[in-house]
């Protein structure tokens, strides 16, 4: 099988596509035959080495998957041959809070991804994949998806009565987006361009905020809720952006800490502001294989479609990483078989 393998942290000119033999089905084990993957901002710094201790080399790399199941072993009962699925981005964590063991196994970073024809998966680790969905749409699910939907649902409560604040037009605000509308809420939506304001409208952002032309956008956000201040923010600049999601966000209010796209330094974070308004801030790394099936069941019922920005050929996955790491995309950049595009 044709499988994409990083020998090092050289970058993007560093993925080989190389030749190794389709895994061997064991007996709680699942063989699938990956039909789409879609790209995270995780995937480009693990390409480039920068995903900390736990990353591995050679590493095939991405999380984000959808295919059919080739294989099941003898013991497995909850999948046969042809079902549609897609794969947890942790492996071990079935459901709970999380812990060290259950979070020590992360594809395309601890354990090798999904950048391949085929995978090996434990039965435990697969989610049926919604049967409206396409293979690319389906993919861009696991990662982005949940971690969004832990934000704006598991931790973040959201209901009609509620205004959400979202950032960019990356997968994860997309989902956010279409969360927050799917629970009755309002959604204040920021980006940089006027194009890419125009597609968040046409989701149903209800405000929208160009951050290039209004740097501190937090205080307009807080303007815009006739001064109370948004009941959640979907954080995904990290430090760079952080003040003005405290300035945005009310008292009591909660900013969910997802990303670091915008870098920045610690040193000038409104701390105080943060004790005064006894704002909560929640990490959320993605979720549990439960949150999945949670999550699945409402992409389901609501008939929600993830945004597929552009789908790359397998054989092309190089210019799918340089295309993401232009951040020109609007929602989730996918890499497909012959025949799913």
């Amino acid at each position: 099988m044709k499988v994409y393998e990083l020998q090092d942290a050289s970058g993007i000119a560093g993925l080989n596509l190389v030749d190794r033999p389709i895994p061997v089905c064991g007996a709680n084990d699942v063989l699938v035959r990956i039909r789409a993957i879609t790209l995270n901002y995780r995937d480009l710094l693990t390409v480039k080495g920068r995903y900390g201790a736990r990353q591995k080399f050679p590493l095939v790399p991405a999380s984000d998957c959808a295919g059919v199941i080739e294989e099941v072993g003898t013991n497995v009962t909850k999948f046969r041959r042809g079902d549609r699925v897609i794969a947890s981005f942790f492996e071990k964590w079935v459901g709970g809070d999380p812990t060290t063991e259950k979070l020590s196994r992360a594809l395309g970073g601890s354990v090798d991804g999904v950048l391949s024809e085929y995978r090996l998966f434990a039965e435990e680790s697969l989610v049926g994949a919604p049967l409206h969905l396409s293979d690319e749409e389906a993919a861009a699910l696991p990662c982005a998806g949940l971690t969004a939907w832990c934000a704006v649902v598991k931790f973040g409560g959201v209901g009609p009565a509620d205004t959400i604040l979202t950032q960019g037009t990356g997968g994860v605000s997309l989902f956010a987006l279409q969360f927050a509308k799917a629970s009755g809420a309002q959604v204040i939506a920021t980006s940089s361009t006027e194009e890419k304001i125009a597609k968040l409208k046409t989701m149903g952002a209800n405000k929208t905020i160009n951050y290039n032309k209004v740097p501190e956008w937090g205080k307009l956000a807080r303007e815009m809720t006739g001064s109370r201040g948004v009941d959640l923010v979907v954080e995904v600049g990290g430090v760079g952006t952080l003040n003005e999601s405290i300035r945005a966000t009310r008292i009591g209010g909660c900013i969910a800490l997802i990303g670091v796209l915008a870098g920045g330094a610690a040193d000038d974070l409104r701390l105080p502001l943060i004790v005064m308004q006894q704002q909560r801030i929640q990490g959320v790394t993605v979720g549990s294989i439960d949150d999945l099936r949670r999550m699945v069941a409402a992409v389901s019922n609501n008939k929600i479609r993830p945004v597929i920005d552009k789908v790359f050929p397998f054989e092309d996955a190089k210019a799918a990483f340089e295309h993401m790491a232009s951040g020109k995309h609007v929602g989730k950049v996918a890499v497909a078989f012959k025949g799913n595009a």
